[in-house]
């Protein structure tokens, strides 16, 4: 059974702790969710840089797909699945920009390939060769080679403010626990369990 808590966030801090521990691979990977013009849905892979009660952070290219997805309808979801420990979390809810301030100080902490790489990459958009890739890499490390390198302006943050939260924990003959935190208007949480 899934011990419930009050809080969601410290369940989430619990589980997290000890994927960090045992997952072979990144337990900061997590599927992110959004929705196009049409209404198609669209998922891929990012990384959480952090999280607390304003919500759960990633970064990304504003110019890319789901960067434009989220800025043009800003509700998404997200999954973590932690096979090791036979876990998953899902949350949905809407999505907000970052300050500049949060971007830049993120930024800072970034490898210096990287930052050179978020100026380089026309993320989403079609490349006609890995050549083309490299020689824009090479010019803006050129444009960078002393000095801080500053964050480009279509390169910052999102944060998901969950209004659903579900914990998953693997049973036996797929008889699974499910626990599912709502937000209440009043803006704490209600609880209930859900079949599996």
């Amino acid at each position: 059974m899934i011990r419930e808590k009050p809080d969601p966030l410290a369940l989430f801090a619990e589980w997290f702790a000890e994927a960090e521990k045992s997952e072979p691979n990144d337990p900061s990977a997590l599927t992110l969710a959004t929705v196009g013009p049409d209404g198609t849905p669209s998922a891929r892979m990012v990384l959480l840089k952090g999280y607390d009660s304003a919500g759960f952070v990633f970064y990304t290219n504003y110019e890319s797909r789901k960067g434009r997805q989220l800025i043009d309808h800003p509700k998404a979801a997200m999954l973590f699945h932690w096979k090791s420990l036979r876990r998953q979390v899902r949350l949905e809810g809407p999505v907000s920009q970052t300050t500049p301030a949060e971007a830049d100080a993120y930024f800072a902490t970034r490898a210096r390939g990287s930052q050179i790489g978020a100026w380089a990459s026309e993320q989403s958009r079609p490349l006609e060769s890995r050549f083309a890739l490299e020689k824009r890499v090479a010019e803006f490390t050129a444009r960078h080679v002393i000095g801080s390198i500053q964050r480009p302006p279509h390169w910052s943050g999102f944060r998901l403010q969950p209004t659903l939260i579900e914990f998953w924990q693997d049973g036996a003959f797929r008889l699974h626990d499910r626990l599912e935190y709502s937000r209440t208007s009043e803006g704490s949480w209600s609880t209930r369990t859900l079949y599996p």
